[in-house]
């Protein structure tokens, strides 16, 4: 696997997460689908590599130290390097969650999930991603994060948010210090927005397929040297903050 990009998706045996490992190994890249399930994870690995995709199990709890230090250990194993990591990974916690009703256990696991488990990643990959000639970080963000869209009074972005939405925007935060930190080392880090996806984070209410909102990860996945890093993206281009 020396000369294949090599693309590790946390959260990847359904929904948007596998339609990203799909969409990467579609490309040719070598494909770590992350998944806590083990029946999930290797039910959605037989299934890439039904469709000709070189795809990999990782056993992965982002909430769990051992578990993310094991699955880069994995990594580095198999491929020596890691050149793509995207941190899909969530959970909504209680929903609907207004801010008066939210729990500080709930919002302490939202963000356990959302915030602190994608440092955790990061943090155990990127070793592996220092050895790579072109990588990239993408965190799967929400348009729900933007604070210039939660307070537009043309915008219906649903119910007040208490622990999900204020998740992703404390993300953006996070995505935009490592792409200042990682600045001139060729490390770009990204947030996407897939906007309202049909999954069951859903209730599979949304308008759009998994495979579209896996689109603008893929886009972040693969861009160019010369490509943007500490944004916020969605399919028609940067989504106010």
């Amino acid at each position: 696997m020396s000369g294949r990009t090599i693309a590790l998706v946390t959260g990847a045996n359904k929904g948007i997460g596998y339609e990203i490992a799909a969409g990467l190994g579609a490309l040719g890249c070598g494909v770590g689908v992350g998944a806590r399930d083990g029946h999930r994870r290797e039910d959605a690995v037989a299934k890439l590599r039904a469709v000709g995709v070189d795809a990999f199990g990782v056993p992965l709890d982002v909430t769990d130290d051992a578990s993310v230090a094991a699955a880069a250990a994995l990594v580095d194993q198999r491929a020596g390097r890691l050149d793509v990591l995207v941190n899909n990974a969530g959970i909504t916690g209680v929903w609907p969650d207004a801010p008066s009703t939210v729990t500080p256990e709930n919002l302490r696991a939202v963000v356990e999930t959302n915030v602190i488990g994608v440092v955790r990643v990061i943090n155990a990959m990127l070793p592996l991603l220092r050895r790579s000639a072109h990588p990239r970080i993408v965190n799967q963000s929400s348009h729900l994060s933007s604070l210039t869209l939660q307070t537009a009074p043309e915008v219906d972005l649903g119910g007040p948010s208490g622990a999900y939405a204020p998740s992703k925007t404390f993300l953006n935060a996070i995505t935009v210090q490592y792409a200042r930190e990682l600045a001139g080392t060729g490390i770009k880090v990204n947030g996407a927005c897939p906007g309202y996806v049909a999954t069951d984070f859903n209730d599979f209410q949304g308008p759009s397929t998994a495979e579209e909102g896996a689109r603008i990860a893929i886009r972040l996945a693969t861009l160019p040297d010369d490509g943007p890093s500490g944004g916020l993206f969605e399919d028609a281009g940067a989504v106010p903050w």
